[in-house]
């Protein structure tokens, strides 16, 4: 059966963390914990019974409390499938950041982490050149890589 936790926004990470030791170490019949970006607030859990999903949340920080309904497949199905984006970032490639302390620098691409969305720059316009790893959508594409 699926539940779905409502916890304190931004702390999902924090709280899918704790859950997983929590079930770990008391070996609950716990099968899968889904952290979805679209829905902030909320975590996705698929446990034998509500029993379980409670006993679950027990004593952890953040989380608020379990819906009373439990959820089947069909509605988290639009919730969990995968959107592809084709990243059209090469490692090599020169990029202007277009978001945080280092706005409108240009930099060169090092590194490309897609599981995490990350890259790894090094910032052009500067006197020591040093790796800045950032999150992918706050680049874009200046020159691409001969």
């Amino acid at each position: 059966m699926i539940f779905v936790y409502r916890v304190t926004a931004g702390q999902e990470k924090v709280v899918v963390d704790v859950l997983k030791n929590k079930i770990k170490k008391d070996n609950l019949p716990i099968y899968a914990i889904a952290l979805l970006e679209d829905m902030r607030g909320y975590l996705i859990l698929e446990a034998e019974d509500e029993v379980i999903a409670r006993q679950a949340a027990m004593k952890i920080p953040n989380i608020k409390g379990v819906l009373a309904k439990s959820m089947g497949i069909a509605e988290i199905a639009p919730l969990i499938e995968t959107r592809t984006t084709k990243i059209q970032i090469a490692k090599g490639d020169v990029v202007e950041l277009i978001s945080g302390p280092f706005k409108g620098e240009k930099a060169r691409i090092i590194k490309i982490d897609e599981s995490k969305d990350e890259v790894t720059v090094e910032l052009l316009e500067v006197a020591v050149p040093i790796p800045v790893t950032i999150k992918i959508n706050i680049v874009k594409v200046y020159q691409k890589a001969e």
